[in-house]
């Protein structure tokens, strides 16, 4: 059997390495990021104390204008969107 050494790390050590610059994704996360929720009227911003807690609307919403932008409307094709592989 033979040993195989491997030097430097295998994959990126921050997901956003997998994402491209010019990427809309980027002008999303940003975009949602400076928004306050809270005050636009999403509810549940904070985390209830007990119970498992949901998606954060800043979540959900960023999965929503990803697919307004794409025109995709099915929310089945938008879970499988956020289901693609980085690479």
């Amino acid at each position: 059997m033979r040993r195989i050494e491997i030097k430097g790390p295998l994959l990126p050590e921050r997901v956003e390495e997998y994402v491209s610059a010019e990427n809309p994704v980027r002008v999303i996360d940003a975009f949602v990021g400076e928004l306050d929720l809270a005050k636009l009227g999403f509810e549940r911003t904070e985390p209830r104390a007990t119970g498992r807690p949901g998606y954060h609307p800043s979540t959900m919403l960023k999965i929503y204008l990803y697919g307004y932008l794409n025109r995709i409307q099915s929310s089945r094709r938008l879970e499988q969107e956020t289901r693609r592989n980085l690479s």
